[in-house]
């Protein structure tokens, strides 16, 4: 068969392979979908994994591994709990192996092969079923879903937080590095994913498809994603990045549809101004310190006459710690002039105010500077989760920016309040092993000057 043949036929024989698993699967359960006479109801999830583990064949595994999912996909809610909540309680370490290399390592403590084996003991059996159902075709995507609802429930159902570490251990290794690709988003890549990106874009709404436009058409914008062989169409995290010539301190004109797009090769400034996290149930597996550092190294590559790589960053927090410092007056994070000076942010519109505005300037921005060199959370870390993502990533807090955002969300979470950091290429290794190893948070001379009010 001619090879332009074979590619167009391979995806219809793969999936009439596995419509014919499906077949024998539904004989095999004894499972016939449908509200027909002849309809029987799906069977119950738990017996089905213990069905799938159980079995050694690997077509049959596939098959039963499918069911297992489509019946999931089917569930109610409460049946798809009462299966998360088997996971947690059905699918542990199998107690009296784990007992029986207990003792092999009691009764030989420096051999290799009794260690190894009360390790593979204490793997949950879960995380072999997991790896089970991920066979299927779709798995992966399906298992993503599965620990969107798992995350609903671990806050009232703690003892899901074990199933939910057997996943972010499973996802760590299946979404590693080495297996996404890195992707440019343009205005001529497919609706089917363009419409994800107005879906998923968490920081600066997009409003319709002009504003799209807007962000992926012209000459100084660009937008990359990350994407993984196993959601070809589903981004995972994606950035957008404005070029400039200077480092912008309002996040308006970067999103206005009337501005006058200037050619890249005119440009000095890479402004990282929307970072987007796509899929809930991948929570806790880091993709964006990888982003950055990529589209660094193509914007060099693409672009050398880019030399600055900066950020114009939300404060999502600010507005929130500021309401309780200026409600606490033994809080020493705020002083009581600036605590009074504050009181001004209670007038309604008080930005549209020119002079109330201005007069509020220096005291805003020595609260921010606090609330980013002093404030530390109960696990003593950086108040900010936007700050603690950039600054981990060895990125400098370059410059506080007052009224850098005035739309509605802008004012409420931060009092307008915008921020930008820094990537100096030369300086993210030292960056990022001070604030892993110290907590210690690399600051312009602009920034320490904002803590007592002085012009920096």
């Amino acid at each position: 068969m001619p090879a332009t043949l074979q590619g167009h036929r391979r995806p219809a024989l793969l999936g009439d392979l596995f419509e014919s698993l499906t077949d024998r699967g539904r004989r095999l359960l004894g499972w016939r979908e449908g509200a027909g006479p002849g309809a029987v109801p799906a069977p119950n999830l738990t017996e089905l994994g213990e069905r799938l583990l159980s079995r050694r064949g690997e077509a049959s595994g596939v098959v039963i591994a499918r069911a297992l999912l489509a019946a999931y996909q089917d569930a109610d809610p409460a049946a798809r709990l009462d299966f998360l909540t088997s996971l947690a309680r059905d699918f542990g370490p199998d107690a009296k192996a784990v007992k029986a290399a207990l003792a092999g390592v009691q009764g030989a403590p420096d051999s290799p092969e009794a260690l190894e084996a009360l390790h593979s003991a204490a793997e949950p059996r879960r995380q072999e079923l997991l790896c089970r159902l991920n066979l299927a075709p779709g798995g992966t995507a399906a298992l993503v879903r599965m620990r969107e609802d798992l995350l609903r429930h671990v806050r009232d159902s703690p003892d899901l937080r074990r199933v939910d570490n057997d996943f972010a251990h499973l996802f760590a290794s299946w979404f590693n590095r080495g297996f996404l690709g890195l992707r440019t988003i343009d205005w001529n890549t497919p609706a089917s994913i363009l419409e994800k990106i107005i879906r998923y874009e968490a920081v600066h709404a997009i409003q319709n498809w002009d504003d799209l436009r807007n962000r992926l058409q012209p000459t100084d914008r660009r937008c990359y994603g990350f994407f993984h062989p196993q959601l070809v169409d589903e981004p995972l995290i994606f950035v957008e990045v404005a070029l400039t010539r200077t480092i912008p301190d309002k996040v308006a004109g970067l999103l206005d549809l009337r501005r006058a797009p200037i050619r890249a090769d005119e440009a000095d400034t890479a402004v990282f101004y929307s970072i987007s996290n796509t899929q809930r149930g991948l929570a806790g597996v880091s993709f964006g310190n990888f982003l950055i550092k990529q589209v660094v190294e193509d914007l060099k590559a693409e672009l050398p006459n880019v030399r600055s790589f900066v950020t114009l960053s939300p404060v999502p927090g600010f507005a929130a710690w500021l309401e309780v410092q200026r409600g606490d007056p033994a809080s020493d994070l705020i002083t009581q002039d600036q605590r009074l000076a504050l009181a001004a942010l209670d007038q309604p519109d008080w930005h549209r105010d020119a002079a109330l505005a201005e007069a509020l300037r220096a005291p805003l921005l020595a609260a921010a500077a606090s609330y980013f060199l002093r404030a530390r959370d109960k696990g003593k870390r950086v108040v900010d989760p936007v700050a603690r993502f950039h600054l981990g990533n060895g990125a400098r807090l370059e410059r506080l920016n007052h009224l850098g955002d005035v739309s509605a969300n802008g004012l409420r979470q931060s009092h307008g309040l915008m921020v930008n950091y820094l990537y100096d290429p030369g300086q993210i290794e030292a960056n990022h092993e001070g604030f892993a190893e110290r907590g210690h948070v690399a600051a312009s001379d602009s920034v320490k000057a904002a803590l007592s009010g002085r012009k920096g």
